[in-house]
């Protein structure tokens, strides 16, 4: 069973509805460990010994976070600018990560359609989430297409919200069990959409 850390990072999580939700979702599940770093880190202040120490010690590393203009929130980047060091997370000697899952859980307004060429927003999410594909290649882990919630600002009923919860519990629980196609997740839109394909199945 794989041990499994949720870097959770949302600056407003008393006006969450939807992150809130998936977080409570997977929080009480084995081997999962949740790191809220707007909780931890109020003034950034990041310990960056014990972000090392946590992710040697889970073997999958998800950032869970809602997409502002087309980014995860400020502290997801201090984060990444702080603990990544070379010689540790990349550079000769740097294999600290190595092997590991890279995982990115998003929530966004826009809806799918708002994401590719001739949307609104211009590009896919995959393309916009080109920086973090990135640095998985560099620190030597393994990527795959997120998993999204799309849509929020047109509202999410109680009956939708119980939807995406489930489905992430399904998700987060194929990650421990070690059950995701990885080259299949990797070709995927998203995650969340084509769960039924990414999953092996016994």
């Amino acid at each position: 069973m794989k041990k499994i850390l949720i870097n959770f990072a949302h600056p407003a999580i008393s006006q969450s509805k939807i992150n809130k939700a998936l977080r409570k979702g997977v929080e009480n599940m084995e081997n999962i460990t949740i790191n809220d770093l707007y909780a931890n880190y109020p003034e950034f202040m990041i310990d960056v010994k014990r972000e090392q120490k946590l992710c040697e010690e889970h073997d999958v590393i998800v950032f869970q976070y809602p997409f502002y203009w087309y980014q995860a929130p400020s502290i997801v980047k201090e984060w990444l600018d702080l603990v990544l060091e070379h010689d540790w997370a990349y550079g000769e000697k740097g294999n600290a990560l190595k092997g590991k899952l890279f995982v990115q859980v998003i929530t966004a307004g826009g809806d799918a359609s708002s994401y590719q060429g001739g949307g609104v927003n211009c590009f896919t999410f995959n393309e916009l989430c080109s920086p973090y594909r990135a640095t998985a290649k560099l620190c030597k882990m393994d990527w795959i297409s997120p998993f999204t919630v799309l849509g929020i600002h047109r509202g999410l009923q109680e009956e939708k919200v119980r939807y995406h919860v489930e489905n992430y519990r399904i998700f987060i629980n194929a990650l421990r069990e070690d059950k995701i196609d990885l080259e299949k997740a990797k070709k995927a839109i998203y995650c969340s959409t084509n769960l039924d394909e990414i999953i092996w199945r016994n």
